[in-house]
């Protein structure tokens, strides 16, 4: 029985197995094929009706139709549109296909603008003036450019002018044997007054239009002063003692602030722009921070940034007109590098070793370039893309090294002193449409030697 039963199971089962699969098959099949499923909107049932049943009972038997059912017909099929040849049809048309670019792109009003012409930068310098008995001292300060487009140089003991708008000379001063020579020259922001430090330590302040010394600044340092900057009403001198004075100028008592740091001749000083930061630098390879903030009257106020990453005498210094916190600083002969500072954190952003000693930096008004004057060995000027230092230019020309540069006040001139004696100027910075659309002036005369 058990072994009937099963086998009475296996039959039946073996049966009803193939019918199922069968039907699962087919069902699965239906499942899995696409369906044409037409747009009810777009279908005349009536029309369609008509041709399938109605349609072609007169074609079949065209004989037996009357004039007058042949007529109903004719105006039956014009009514209804009977004489289409489709039975499906689309009646709303495609969507045009978008503009791949808008018309008004492709018109002249918004078509894009040139690129910027490339600057030509002259190779050569544009004039050259005799510069008798400058001093060949890398440590001074010996020429600046005040905006009232006065250039000042000192010579030896004698400070002389020479005026950018017409190429005029003259001089301010000499001073005496036991005073001078003349150290360092800075212009004040009116480009009237000028400040003049000397090697026996004393500061004189001057009225260029009069032609007149106001006051001298005494008792401030121990030796020469070789730097200068001002700050509104405050003159900042640093002398070969190492010490960096803020000095009052419209009040007697004329020291403010004594910043200490250097341990040796501080010959580099640049305020920023805001006349919150001042950077120093000094023949110890140091370069400092100081922050007014931070600073009190008499007392040896604390740096904001103490930075030893130069291998030499810090003197070239430059804030960058594009952004306050960037401070670009050179390195002497040991060094040869213009490092580039984050003033807010101290950070170093980036060094690039120029290959010859760093004398003086300049910074471009209205590009993002940088102007670096140099040493040994080729006593060039170079300009560099800022941020990538990519040398747009050389120049060369000076036989000594490049000790000052100074900047035009419409940013365009700058002009150079080495130690060579000579002054030039290079049109490294652009031309302004003034100066381009002027009648050429006549040869500037070179400075008088004094003896």
């Amino acid at each position: 029985m058990d072994a009937g039963s099963s086998s009475s199971l296996n039959c039946n089962s073996t049966s009803k197995c193939p019918l199922q699969e069968q039907f699962h098959r087919r069902r699965k099949t239906r499942e899995n094929l696409d369906r044409f499923i037409p747009n009810r909107s777009a279908m005349d049932f009536d029309y369609a009706h008509y041709m399938l049943t109605e349609g072609r009972k007169g074609k079949e038997n065209p004989s037996v139709l009357s004039p007058s059912t042949e007529a109903y017909l004719k105006l039956l099929a014009n009514t209804f549109h009977m004489n289409r040849s489709r039975i499906l049809a689309f009646k709303n048309k495609p969507p045009t296909p978008a503009e791949l670019i808008p018309r008004e792109f492709l018109s002249p009003v918004r078509q894009f603008k040139p690129s910027k012409p490339k600057r030509h930068i002259p190779q050569t310098s544009e004039r050259t003036l005799d510069a008798p008995d400058i001093i060949d001292d890398y440590y001074l300060n010996l020429l600046d450019w005040g905006s009232s487009n006065i250039l000042a140089i000192g010579l030896g003991s004698t400070v002389h002018f020479w005026d950018g708008s017409n190429g005029s000379t003259s001089e301010l001063v000499t001073v005496d044997d036991e005073n001078g020579p003349v150290t360092s020259i800075s212009w004040a922001a009116d480009g009237q007054h000028i400040a003049i430090g000397l090697n026996n330590s004393d500061v004189q302040l001057w009225d260029s239009t009069a032609n007149q010394l106001l006051r001298t600044l005494r008792g401030g340092h121990q030796s020469r002063v070789g730097s200068l900057a001002w700050n509104n009403h405050i003159l900042t001198t640093g002398g070969r003692d190492g010490k960096i004075i803020n000095n009052d100028v419209r009040v007697r008592s004329h020291i403010v602030e004594t910043y200490r740091g250097h341990h040796q001749e501080v010959c580099g000083l640049k305020w920023s722009a805001s006349g919150q930061q001042l950077a120093s630098g000094g023949n110890d390879n140091m370069l400092y921070i100081w922050d007014r903030s931070m600073s009190s009257s008499n007392s040896r106020s604390q740096w904001l940034h103490r930075l030893e990453d130069h291998t030499a005498a810090v003197k070239a210094l430059a804030w960058c007109p594009f952004q306050s916190n960037l401070l670009a600083s050179g390195g002497g002969g040991n060094d040869l590098c213009i490092r580039f500072w984050n003033t807010h954190t101290g950070a170093c952003l980036n060094s690039v070793d120029t290959g010859s000693q760093v004398c003086a930096l300049l910074w471009n008004k209205k590009e993002r370039e940088l102007l670096s004057s140099h040493g040994f060995s080729q006593n060039q000027l170079t300009l560099w893309k800022y941020p990538s230092m990519v040398k747009i230019a050389e120049l060369t020309g000076h036989t000594s090294r490049v000790l000052f540069m100074a900047q035009s006040p419409d940013g365009c001139t700058v002009a150079t002193a080495a130690g060579d004696e000579t002054l030039k100027f290079w049109k490294v910075f652009g031309t302004t449409p003034e100066v381009k659309n002027a009648a050429p002036k006549e040869p500037f005369p070179h400075f008088s030697r004094i003896r």
